[in-house]
C-alpha cells in the first residue's frame, strides 16, 4: 500500500508585503510515523487569521515567528489517522495548532477533543466558539469594560471578530457603530447584527468627522482591529477615561512603512487606557468564554458569518481575502476527506 504523501504550504522566504506563490510554495513529503504521544490529524479545517501574517515575519510578536521551511502555522480541525497515546484514538476528531498542510503530526495532549455529533458544525470551533468569538468575548469584555448607555466603536465590523464583538456590545445595553468596508457589510451589520451605526471607511472621506456624526456623544470603547489611520481618526473621539482594546493592526501588516498613529497626545488628554492583547492571554478561562458564546448562539443573539472555501490548493489566494476585504466573515479553508 503506497504511503500517503502530506502537501505543505511552507514559509520560503519572508514577505515584505503580501505573500506571493514563491515566498509560501508548495511541497509533498512523506508522512512520518507518530513518535510516542504524539498524534497525526487528516486536517479538515484550516483557519485563516490576519495574526498569521504577523507570524511570517521576524517582527517581534507574541508566538516565535514562523521558521524558513516550515509550514505556515495555523489552527486546524481533524481527524486523527494515527495515534501513538492513550488519549486519542483513530478516528477522534480534534482541533489542534497546525498548518497550512494535509496532515499535521502533533503532541496528543495540546490536541482538544471535539464532539462531532453535537449538532453544532465543526467550522464553529474555528470561529463563533472558537479562537475568534473568543477573541471578541474577552476582548471586549475584560479590557474595553462597557457599560450600558456607552459608544462602542468597532473597526473591522463586518469581520469575524468584529462582527461578534458589536452584538455582545449591544447586549450589555451599548450604543454600537460599526466601521466597515463596503454598503453591503454596512447594511448587514445594522439590519442583521443590530449595530446602532454604520461607517463605509471607502467611501466615508474624512474618517473623524463620520466618527463624530456617527457617535455624537464621543467614544467610550474603541474596539481596533486596523491600526493606521483610523485609529489616528478614532483617538481624536475619544471621551474621558476611554479604553481601546487594541486586537489588531491589519493595516500594517503589509507596508513596512505604514506610518504610526499621530494623536496618541489624547491618551493624556482625555485620560484614556489603550491596552493591547491576545486571546491566549484568557486561555485558564476558554471553558467560561466557549460556554457563554454557545448560549447566546443557541438563544439566537449571536448571528455570523464563515466563508468556508473548499481545498487546500486554495489557502494562498484564499488568505490575502484578508487584506482586500473581499471575505465574508471568517476565512476557513475546509479539506474534504
Amino acid at each position: 500500500m503506497t504511503e500517503p504523501m502530506n502537501r505543505q504550504y511552507y514559509l520560503a522566504s519572508r514577505p515584505t508585503t503580501l505573500p506571493t506563490p514563491s515566498d509560501v510554495p508548495f511541497r509533498d513529503v512523506p508522512l512520518p510515523e507518530p513518535a510516542a504521544g504524539e498524534a497525526i490529524i487528516r486536517n479538515l479545517y484550516i483557519s485563516l487569521d490576519p495574526a498569521i501574517r504577523g507570524w511570517m515575519s521576524e517582527a517581534n510578536n507574541y508566538i516565535e515567528p514562523i521558521a524558513i521551511g516550515d509550514p505556515i502555522r495555523s489552527s486546524v480541525i481533524g481527524r486523527v489517522v494515527k495515534s501513538c497515546s492513550d488519549l486519542l484514538r483513530e478516528g477522534d476528531i480534534v482541533m489542534s495548532l497546525g498548518g497550512w498542510e494535509r496532515y499535521t503530526r502533533g503532541s496528543a495532549a495540546t490536541m482538544t477533543k471535539l464532539d462531532e455529533n453535537s449538532g453544532i458544525p465543526l467550522s464553529n470551533f474555528l470561529s463563533v466558539l472558537g479562537p475568534t468569538g473568543l477573541t471578541a468575548y474577552f476582548g471586549l469584555l475584560d479590557v474595553g469594560r462597557p457599560l450600558a448607555g456607552e459608544t462602542v466603536l468597532v473597526s473591522a465590523a463586518a469581520g469575524a471578530v468584529g462582527s461578534v464583538v458589536g452584538q455582545i456590545a449591544k447586549m450589555q445595553g451599548c450604543h454600537v457603530v460599526g466601521i466597515a468596508g463596503s454598503d453591503e457589510k454596512c447594511d448587514w451589520i445594522t439590519s442583521e447584527l443590530g449595530f446602532d451605526r454604520a461607517i463605509n471607511y471607502k467611501t466615508c472621506g474624512d474618517y473623524q468627522a463620520a466618527i463624530q456624526q456617527a457617535c455624537p456623544q464621543g467614544v467610550d470603547v474603541y474596539f481596533d482591529n486596523v491600526g493606521g489611520e483610523i485609529l489616528d481618526a478614532a483617538l481624536m473621539c475619544l471621551n474621558k477615561f476611554a479604553r481601546v482594546a487594541v486586537c489588531g493592526w491589519i493595516s500594517t501588516y503589509n507596508d513596512p512603512d505604514a506610518p504610526g498613529p499621530k494623536n496618541l497626545w489624547q491618551l493624556v488628554a482625555e485620560s484614556v487606557t489603550i491596552q493591547g492583547f491576545v486571546v491566549l492571554d484568557y486561555q485558564d478561562r476558554f471553558a467560561e468564554g466557549v460556554e457563554q458564546l454557545a448560549s447566546w448562539m443557541m438563544a439566537g443573539k449571536l448571528r455570523f458569518r464563515e466563508d468556508i472555501v473548499d481545498g487546500l490548493d486554495n489557502v494562498l489566494p484564499t488568505f490575502l481575502k484578508l487584506f482586500n476585504g473581499s471575505n465574508n466573515g471568517k476565512l476557513i479553508i475546509h479539506n474534504p476527506e
